[in-house]
């Protein structure tokens, strides 16, 4: 079996197989922590769940393994001004129910992709309109000189607008109970097409006949499975069993058995992924102290406490089994804008702590509920159970509130209404920029703009909202950097999130029924990228 890392797979896209060109079943089994969590592609912004977005749906531009950017639906395009861009659209494709795609299609689906309710909305949030030049022409016009556009562009799903009336699902919905046409529908260009859906059971796709690149595919994959599957004990079991061909995240203390096994490799590499915590700072009162008049958070002392009181050597040490890089910035290397000597963790020093929690007019510290995920990240239980102790240590009672990762988004999700006081997430810029961490995470911006869709702790500094604005139409490399710069420095200051490490990429493979993988950065499978033997 030949395994590829995706930062230096580009070459690899050269050795195409095409879909299963000697006409035998290759069915692709793999499995992760969690379902997606819906079908609509401008609805979540979630790893799992874009993945199958992308091997269902289209957009103007595709990023291959090595990061790079390659033609999806927009053949060409350029530069008209500082504000105006020209793409040239792909001619003769068509969506898996047969409709052609043109124009109109990517006008329709950039008008519902920047909904208020669209977590997606980020990756547009500098286009002020997109205009139909002709049938297979569009133009893209900015607020301002946008320097990373085109970056963004790979999350801009297109949809066919006239499925999407037909079944009156232009409206965005999301959250927990909501669903609509969308959510449990797909109708897209990509190189698969939907088969069925059984949510937490499985899910089916198999390759689009008609896809207008099918030539141009490594993959040969004619039915692709996948199954969630949260417990690690029975997601390695079924891979050692033969019953899945792959499957992610590898629990770390499974590594060594797995690859003890004959027919199973351990993939492992550098991952984007940044975990982090947040703290409630805009509510007067937290919600763990009815009655008390007080939120601990909004002062920087006390997030400075619980930064001094969090042993991230002991967690990489002890949880992550090394297999995790302690951070102090929000982004990890290979980001645009990751600034190496701004990289150093807060130091551990609980003595600090108790002094600054005195200071603070919290000596005997305060309650508060640590909500988690279970089944997202790697350990993320473990770590966050962890935490608990090292905050105790300092005073702080803690209740821990780890559960299933559509429910925990749920709750901490800003639009949601952010029930949370204290939370664990993690965060891959999408656009691999820094103003994409910048956006989604440490501003706020105005109602309705989009930006902070994921500041769940709501913290601002009017300095970094300014510097934000700055920094998305800085177009100098060196001047946008030092922006860059500037901005993160406040937020490290201010302790308004607490970084905690960069997880490594694990995934176990059969390399009996695997011939060839891409292991991308992003830790997702493109299906394009699978070769079945």
């Amino acid at each position: 079996m030949r395994l590829r890392k995706g930062l230096f797979a580009a070459a690899a896209l050269a050795a195409v197989v095409g879909f299963a060109a000697t006409g035998e079943a290759k069915t692709f089994r793999y499995a992760t922590t969690g379902d997606i969590l819906g079908l609509d592609p401008h609805a979540n912004n979630e790893g799992p769940t874009n993945t199958m977005k992308g091997n269902i749906y289209g957009r103007l531009v595709h990023r291959q393994p090595d990061l790079s950017l390659e033609p999806d639906l927009a053949t060409e395009w350029n530069r008209l001004d500082d504000t105006t861009w020209r793409f040239k659209l792909r001619e003769g494709v068509t969506f898996h129910n047969g409709n052609p795609f043109t124009a109109d299609d990517v006008v329709y689906s950039f008008k519902r992709q920047t909904q208020e309710a669209s977590e997606m909305s980020f990756a547009l949030a500098s286009v002020e309109d997109i205009t139909k030049v002709g049938e297979h022409e569009v133009e893209i016009t900015t607020k301002g000189p946008d320097p990373i556009l085109l970056l963004n562009l790979p999350n801009f799903y297109i949809v066919d607008q006239e499925f999407m009336e037909e079944n009156n699902a232009f409206e965005v919905v999301r959250g927990a109970g909501k669903t609509n046409f969308a959510n449990l529908n797909a109708n897209g260009t990509g190189p698969f097409r939907l088969q069925e859906w059984v949510q937490d059971n499985r899910l089916v796709v198999v390759p689009f006949e008609d896809y207008w690149g099918k030539d141009q595919l490594m993959t040969n994959v004619t039915e692709a499975v996948f199954t969630p599957i949260p417990n690690d004990a029975t997601r390695v079991a079924a891979l050692l069993s033969g019953e899945i061909d792959l499957m992610y995240p590898v629990p770390l203390q499974d590594v060594q058995r797995l690859d003890q096994d004959p027919n199973v490799e351990v993939v492992q590499g550098p991952e984007l992924r940044t975990i982090f915590l947040g703290m409630d700072q805009w509510r007067d009162e937290l919600l763990d102290m009815p009655g008390s008049g007080k939120n601990p958070f909004k002062d920087v002392r006390v997030r400075k406490a619980f930064a001094h009181a969090i042993d991230l050597k002991a967690i990489q040490r002890v949880v992550m089994r090394g297999a995790s890089t302690p951070t102090g910035l929000m982004i990890a290397p290979g980001i645009n804008g990751f600034q190496e000597d701004m990289n150093t963790p807060y130091a551990y020093d609980p003595e600090l702590s108790k002094k600054l929690m005195a200071e603070a007019g919290y000596p005997d510290g305060f309650p508060v509920t640590f909500d988690c995920p279970n089944d997202r990240y790697v350990n993320d239980e473990a770590i966050c159970t962890a935490i608990v102790p090292m905050l105790e240590r300092i005073g702080v009672d803690v209740t821990l509130n780890a559960q299933t990762k559509s429910l925990h988004f749920n709750k901490i999700g800003r639009a949601e209404g952010n029930n949370t006081s204290f939370y664990m997430l993690g965060w891959t810029p999408g656009s691999y920029d820094a103003l994409n961490v910048l956006q989604n995470i440490i501003t706020l911006g105005e109602e309705g703009s989009g930006q902070g869709a994921w500041n769940s702790g709501r913290y601002s500094n009017e300095r970094v909202e300014e510097l934000h604005d700055l920094i998305a139409v800085t177009v100098d490399e060196d001047e946008r950097n030092a922006l860059i710069r500037e901005a993160f420095q406040i937020h490290k200051d201010e302790v308004g999130h607490l970084p905690l490490h960069q997880q490594a990429l694990a995934w176990g493979v059969r390399t009996d029924t695997i011939e060839e993988v891409i292991q991308r950065p992003f830790n997702d499978v493109d299906l394009r990228y699978v070769v079945m033997k």
